[in-house]
């Protein structure tokens, strides 16, 4: 007898799910689907506007990453990110992560999620805050491999975002904020200047 696939939907969101169900389901659209702690975590999908400020920060991402300077090899708005230690498995979805040690000799065929972990995650904020600026923030501090978890955050106005960087120190985040117009520099990218004008 063939195995029934699973449905999920927003009415699913906390409902507990395996690894394999979750992978081969049916997700009802407009909706981004994750598994935090072994349960189907639902939240909106991004709207024209939040897909315009994550455009904006990958694409610099994406040119910087290109440089010969560069410590980044691969940046993308598709990844998964596995979170080690927790009670069950727990696979976030950044809007963007970038990489330092990805194994491109392998980019058509062998490589799995589970198998690489980013040094920088980054979120765009134009709703509501708990995923990003409660959830991921304790999240992503478990990650050994991330350095660093920016939020861009238009809440107020997306036109005008302000950049809140999470900076790796020990075994907490330092937090700092770059409000619109400013330019925001980081020790983990030598080299990159973002002017946090998303109309420039």
């Amino acid at each position: 007898m063939a195995a029934v696939q699973l449905k999920l939907g927003p009415t699913d969101h906390g409902q507990p799910v395996s690894h394999d169900d979750f992978e081969s389901a049916e997700f009802a659209p407009g909706f981004k689907y994750e598994i935090i702690d072994g349960r189907v975590y639902v939240s909106q999908e991004p709207d024209p506007v939040e897909n315009e400020l994550e455009l904006w920060l990958f694409e610099r991402l994406w040119d910087y990453s290109r440089g010969e300077v560069s410590p980044l090899n691969r940046v993308t708005n598709k990844a998964r990110v596995h979170v080690p230690d927790r009670p069950a498995e727990t696979v976030p979805e950044p809007d963007i992560a970038a990489y330092s040690d990805y194994p491109l000799d392998r980019r058509f065929g062998g490589t799995k999620w589970v198998e690489v972990s980013p040094v920088l995650v980054c979120e765009v904020l134009t709703g509501d805050p708990d995923k990003d600026l409660t959830r991921n923030v304790a999240l992503y501090l478990t990650i050994p491999s991330v350095r660093e978890y920016w939020v861009l955050d238009g809440r107020a106005n997306p036109g005008e975002p302000t950049l809140i960087q999470h900076r790796r120190h020990g075994k907490r985040w330092v937090v700092s904020e770059y409000p619109f117009g400013s330019t925001f520099t980081t020790k983990l990218l030598p080299g990159f200047s973002l002017l946090i004008n998303p109309r420039g």
